[in-house]
């Protein structure tokens, strides 16, 4: 008969401390635009890569309010170099995948990839956004799928929560607009609105290209400065204003007693990007998780 007994197996776990070792060096140039280039080296051979625009819904006005969502749909409708079809089998061919959304400050056109088609890649998205066509028969198109996507939109109570939450927070200020705007705006916007938002708030100094995995710092720099120093960094015209979006304590409920469930958000001021508590706040959110 044996005796079992029990043997002390080390920790494979990882502190802390040894994830933050791990952790690659942000590095962050400005080129002589003022655009600036951020990455993060991981060695592998993927990588992720974009390009992030202060030119959300924030920056809008009521009567434009909507023209940075719309935008993002005509991202990927052609070029003055690339037909929609010729995009889309380009980027097919890399076994790549590319995208974009909006959100009320920032709107992102993004692609993950190998890291060996990182040139072709900065080249497409600098392509997408500067030479975009805005044909008149895709505009149109688009228009639809937008009034249907705000369709969806509102039998999601889950996104009519967060609209009522940043109306009633953010009441009277930029903060407080939708994202795809009203269905007025929709209906109206035309090529002359996206091509002069495009010239107003796609400035170089407002802009971010970045990329994580397995990036060349140097040799990321080089793709923005060839494809992306062109960029404008002055305005032609008065510099748009930046309105400042104050938070207000309040209230809005919208009853319909034949939902058999409640949508409830609760929201408390938070800090901005630039303050020191953002990070530790975003660490704590994660930590809390969400509960579906």
């Amino acid at each position: 008969m044996q005796r079992s007994r029990s043997v002390a197996v080390p920790s494979t776990g990882i502190s802390y401390e040894q994830t933050l070792l791990n952790v690659p060096e942000t590095r962050v140039t400005a080129i002589q635009n003022g655009l600036r280039v951020a990455s993060e080296d991981y060695g592998l051979p993927t990588c992720t890569v974009g390009v992030w625009i202060d030119a959300g819904s924030r920056f809008e006005t009521d009567k434009n309010n909507g023209t940075a969502h719309f935008l993002e749909h005509m991202a990927f409708k052609g070029t003055n170099k690339r037909s929609q079809s010729q995009l889309e089998l380009e980027v097919e061919n890399l076994g790549a995948h590319l995208n974009a959304y909006t959100s009320r400050e920032q709107t992102v056109y993004y692609a993950k990839c190998f890291s060996k088609d990182l040139p072709q890649i900065v080249e497409l998205l600098s392509d997408i956004i500067q030479n975009s066509k805005f044909g008149e028969d895709e505009i149109e198109r688009e228009r639809l799928t937008i009034l249907r996507e705000m369709q969806e939109i509102e039998n999601n109570l889950q996104e009519v929560v967060f609209d009522h939450l940043h109306a009633t927070a953010y009441q009277g200020t930029p903060l407080g607009r939708t994202i795809l705007g009203p269905t007025e705006n929709i209906k109206s916007i035309q090529k002359g609105d996206l091509m002069k938002y495009v010239s107003t708030h796609y400035k170089a100094p407002r802009i971010v290209l970045a990329a994580a995995g397995g990036i060349n710092h140097e040799q990321l720099v080089k793709l923005g400065e060839e494809h992306f120093g062109k960029l404008k960094a002055g305005y032609d015209a008065e510099v748009p204003d930046l309105l400042p979006c104050r938070f207000s304590g309040s209230e809005i409920r919208h009853r319909d007693d034949d939902i058999p469930l409640a949508h409830i958000a609760i929201c408390t001021e938070g800090t901005g990007w630039a303050d020191a508590d953002t990070i530790p706040l975003m660490v704590a959110s994660t930590i809390v998780g969400s509960w579906d």
